[in-house]
């Protein structure tokens, strides 16, 4: 029998002016990179934002491995910092008056306490690993579309996360950039080996990055097609 890498059972109603959104989402993953694949409004974003705890009134539950996250049932809801999940937003929200070293540093330490000599070879690591040791000190506005991904990637992992979460990570990128950085964000995230969870709408994303895929519609997970007999 398989064991669920990540279990997922999810209700979630969001309310606005212009819509009511449900989300019932339930899902088992023994893969150590799963995709949410689906159209845009489908709910995967909300799912991402569920299981990192930044969702307030969520139901069920989040389980990863033999650590449950949230069970509303249980009355466990973990606060977000405490779920040790690191998130790489679709925009890569990197801070643009933050150096590359501090936008990183910020993913384990708040800033205006003297750092840990055992975080800045963290720090150090990080920068080798991803090729950023010479951008160190260099600001957001004069990094490219990949030296902006492997900070944000960077930044994620420095806690040492034992989830990694992905919005979009390539959507806001042209095609030609789209296609090189695919490859290069495949090779990453290889390397670091860490339990992720990739959100997309592009089928070329899901061959590349996943090993497995959960397709969702209107807040539902789509049953998987049969195989043949």
């Amino acid at each position: 029998m398989t064991t669920a890498l990540l279990d997922v059972d999810l209700h979630v109603a969001l309310r606005s002016d212009e819509r009511d959104f449900q989300l019932h989402a339930r899902f088992t993953t023994p893969s150590m990179r799963t995709a949410l694949l689906g159209p845009s409004g489908a709910g995967k974003s909300t799912v991402l934002l569920a299981v990192a705890g930044l969702v307030p009134g969520a139901k069920g539950h989040v389980r990863l491995g033999d650590t449950t996250l949230l069970d509303t049932a249980a009355g466990i809801d973990l606060p977000a910092r405490e779920r040790r999940i690191g998130f790489v937003f679709q925009d890569y929200a990197l801070f643009p008056h933050m150096t590359v070293e501090r936008n990183i540093l910020f993913g384990m330490h708040r800033l205006g306490a003297a750092v840990p000599p055992a975080t800045m070879a963290r720090i150090g690591e990080l920068l080798r690993q991803f090729d950023l040791d010479k951008l160190a000190r260099a600001y957001p506005r004069h990094l490219s579309g990949g030296q902006k991904q492997r900070v944000a990637l960077a930044r994620a992992l420095a806690p040492n996360p034992r989830l990694l979460l992905l919005d979009e990570p390539l959507s806001a990128l042209d095609t030609t950039l789209r296609t090189r950085l695919r490859a290069e964000l495949a090779e990453m995230l290889e390397r670091v080996r860490v339990p992720t969870l990739l959100v997309t709408h592009d089928p070329h994303d899901v061959e590349a990055l996943a090993q497995s895929t959960i397709e969702l519609d209107n807040g539902r997970v789509v049953p998987a097609e049969p195989t043949g007999a």
